[in-house]
């Protein structure tokens, strides 16, 4: 809570938008345990699960930073529904054009 002062009136705001500083931490580190799955891809083999696995690491982080960094869990629920859409498209590319390179190159 802080206390503004404006031509002699005594105010007090609420902002409690967000997390605490733990909060951030915790999602920080689950980021950063993320992460490193994702860069021990490159030196364990998953076989077939090598890219489905790269594409679920990547959406999580993405829902993660956006709701928690971007306070998207805190806005209204249009901005959400935006910036999931969004991700579906470009999941739905991405899985598009890869699994044409799969098909096509045989």
């Amino acid at each position: 809570m802080t206390t503004e002062t404006i031509e002699g009136t005594h105010l007090e705001t609420e902002q409690e938008h967000g997390m605490s500083t733990r909060g951030y931490i915790v999602v920080a580190l689950i980021l950063a345990a993320i992460t490193a799955l994702e860069v021990s891809t490159y030196y364990v083999d998953f076989g077939p699960l090598f890219l489905p696995s790269l594409i679920v690491m990547m959406v999580v982080k993405f829902v993660m930073v956006v709701s928690f960094f971007m306070h998207l869990r805190f806005d209204n629920k249009i901005f959400s529904w935006l910036f999931y859409s969004g991700l579906l498209l470009a999941v739905g590319v991405y899985v598009a054009a890869l699994s044409t390179f799969h098909f096509f190159l045989r």
